[in-house]
């Protein structure tokens, strides 16, 4: 898990190095609760505009400048969490969380700078981040600052508007909700073998082979948001998802399939004519892939891609 930026102390010196060791911080707090690298960096942005709009004498008023851009940028997020249904309804298709490239992989470009690579670790996993967005707002930010970033109750709280008891409650509720969606871990080498194995009877077209690596009730759901053909509701059952790879494919005949890392577990990138097309999550149950992931809008590809 991240490790906590002392969240209750030390004053913050508003010098441009300081700031920067926080806003990597900020990041990684806003894109576990958005889902979002673009909305993360969005809020991040607004946290900053806020603090130097503020009179010197303000900010020196404030007993813990750390403390007080995590509280601003956790409501910010709170708020945009609270708009986020309406604005998912109107969303095209099936909306999936924003891939993530290993760090060493991320592209140069608008999001580049070292200080915006989200951490990755067993927070960031895309089976994750799909239960996160099933929780009430509240749940989400009570779940993420407690858990994953080590506030106390009483700093949540704060931040919510809730009781301290009241947020250990949205904090255990949004457990429960993970217990009962997230498989058993699967070793990682045991994963990345299983999705090598995907990637391999893909190009082959072996239809018999991938259903052998596929769970029977496997779910596979794409997101084009509009912008980009992709199935507008999730497909479901084994020999189902394995038709529709092979599909693809037959009508791709130039698409090249490279094992990456996307959001810290064995994943695929899609490629045609070496632009990145496509990023493909997994969530390998009991042996089997269970859930899949593909996400082609290219609004979410940026750090996968040039320009």
């Amino acid at each position: 898990m991240t490790t906590p930026s002392e969240p209750g102390g030390g004053r913050l010196d508003p010098g441009l190095s300081v700031i920067m060791s926080e806003r990597r911080k900020l990041i990684n707090l806003a894109y576990r609760l958005l889902g979002s690298l673009a909305d993360a960096e969005d809020v991040v942005q607004e946290t900053y505009t806020r603090w130097y709009a503020m009179t010197p004498e303000q900010q020196d008023a404030i007993e813990s400048p750390r403390g007080w851009l995590t509280k601003v940028a956790s409501r910010i997020c709170l708020d945009l969490l609270g708009s986020a249904r309406a604005r998912r309804e109107r969303y095209v298709g099936e909306w999936i969380p924003e891939p993530l490239p290993d760090p060493t992989e991320w592209i140069t470009g608008r999001s580049g700078d070292p200080v915006d690579r989200v951490t990755l670790d067993e927070s960031i996993t895309m089976a994750f981040l799909v239960v996160l967005e099933s929780m009430t707002p509240a749940e989400r930010v009570a779940l993420v600052l407690h858990d994953v970033f080590r506030y106390s109750f009483a700093e949540v709280a704060e931040i919510v508007g809730r009781t301290p008891a009241a947020c250990r409650q949205l904090a255990s509720s949004a457990r429960r909700r993970l217990g009962a969606s997230q498989a058993p871990a699967t070793p990682a080498a045991q994963q990345a073998g299983i999705v090598r194995d995907f990637k391999q009877a893909w190009e082959a077209k072996d239809i018999d082979a991938l259903i052998g690596l596929l769970d029977p009730d496997v779910t596979a759901i794409g997101d084009g948001g509009g912008l980009v053909s992709a199935g507008l509701h999730p497909i479901e059952g084994s020999e189902q998802v394995a038709r529709y790879c092979v599909d693809v494919a037959g009508m791709a005949p130039d698409l090249t399939i490279l094992e990456r890392t996307v959001n810290g577990q064995p994943g695929l990138v899609l490629q045609l004519d070496g632009i990145t097309v496509a990023v493909m999550a997994f969530e390998v149950t009991g042996g089997r892939i269970k859930h899949i992931w593909g996400v082609r809008n290219p609004e979410k590809l940026r750090p996968w891609t040039t320009g």
